[in-house]
């Protein structure tokens, strides 16, 4: 057992000074002022440093989409087809790729792993931890979501080739055909008459079933409102990717609250969709209490910049409590994962960051990031 004492702490939901926080077999045991201490205890005096939960990006594509490859490395699109629900990110994730090591030289935990958005549905999902060499036994929730995407995206990519839809109507009208293909599947699963299987089908099955949620790539006000209309419609759960345009539909996700996750907001305003890209999105979100994950969508801003971009949104007016929760607490209630990761709570899983002042602070660096209960970046060891 290691006990980290003199600790001034985050714990995801609240701050505690001159904290004790006991770790054992790769879990929190406990965390407060008043902690008796075992007498066989291995004991880290922190003397006053910050101690935050690991930090989570919900929407990256790390490992899939490795920097300094090119297109050798374009491993998240897979545009054969407009609807691929029969792929799932794990098979081509890289643990070798150099963002994993960035995300932990930045206290950076867990992420989830995406495939891309060309397609109107992309695969399946995965959310794993930053350490490892071998994928799978990275692998925390597989599979984490299915991902989807509206706009102009899917209507690049497939619409040009004449093959798919070429407006919005069209990207709106195909998702909603494979999912009424794969209730339809569902219903044959459930009443034993299906003579022949369909990965994509039995992939996209488990949306209908609502054992995972369909995680909607949408930027621009319409796609937001479209994906909570398809929602309602097949009475499935969604999460919103980016709600770059949410700012202007306040009133609307307030009433029809889904997980959001917002970024990247670093990002060059690059296409049309972006051209009302704010700031302000977080600030009116907490503001109205709306619920949010800050994401940084590695690579287009890369993962070393997770932190960077809530700071940016604190200079913007979002509380720095509010920016830590879009990073770890809240970020965890994204991907599914609270009971496990997120937060400095007993039984859940030792990953957190001694940093050197308040992460916030301006010259704050990460001085060890620790997965599991082991230390797996220090900055001594550089």
């Amino acid at each position: 057992m290691k006990a980290y004492i003199n600790v001034n702490a985050w714990t995801g939901t609240t701050y505690i000074e001159k904290a004790s926080l006991l770790v054992d077999s790769g879990q929190i045991q406990t965390i407060g002022t008043d902690i008796i201490i075992p007498n066989d205890a291995e004991i880290i005096d922190l003397d006053g440093k910050f101690v935050t939960p690991g930090l989570i990006d919900v929407h990256t594509h790390l490992g899939v989409h490795p920097e300094g490859l090119g297109s050798a490395g374009h491993d998240f699109n897979e545009t054969s087809a407009a609807s691929t629900p029969y792929v799932r990110s794990l098979d081509g994730l890289s643990p070798q790729d150099n963002g994993f090591a960035e995300a932990r030289k930045n206290g950076v935990t867990t992420v989830q792993v995406l495939p891309g958005s060309a397609n109107v549905i992309g695969g399946e999902m995965v959310a794993v931890k930053t350490v490892g060499t071998v994928a799978d036994q990275m692998v925390i929730k597989s599979p984490s979501g299915m991902k989807a995407a509206l706009g102009e995206n899917p209507k690049r990519v497939h619409g040009s080739k004449g093959k798919a839809a070429v407006t919005r109507m069209g990207v709106a009208g195909l998702l909603r055909q494979e999912l009424m293909r794969a209730e339809d599947y569902n219903k044959g699963l459930e009443n034993q008459t299906i003579n022949s299987r369909d990965l994509g089908l039995e992939q996209l099955a488990k949306v209908i079933r609502r054992e995972i949620p369909l995680r909607v790539h949408a930027h621009r006000a319409d796609d937001i409102v479209t994906s909570i209309r398809i929602k309602n419609e097949f009475n499935i759960d969604i999460t919103i990717e980016h709600c770059t345009e949410g700012h202007l539909l306040i009133d609307f996700l307030f009433e029809n609250q889904v997980p959001i996750a917002v970024g990247p907001t670093m990002s060059a305003k690059s296409k049309q969709e972006l051209a009302n890209k704010a700031w302000d999105t977080m600030v009116l979100f907490e503001q109205h209490n709306i619920p949010f994950a800050i994401t940084t969508d590695h690579p287009v801003v890369t993962i070393d910049h997770l932190l960077t971009t809530a700071k940016t949104a604190v200079n913007h007016g979002l509380s720095e409590e509010t920016a830590l929760r879009a990073m770890t607490s809240q970020a965890a209630i994204h991907i599914g994962l609270e009971n496990q990761v997120g937060s400095l709570k007993e039984g859940l899983d030792a990953d957190f960051v001694i940093w050197s002042e308040s992460p916030f602070h301006l010259m704050a660096k990460v001085e060890q990031t620790i997965i599991n209960g082991k230390t797996v970046y220090s900055q001594k060891s550089e």
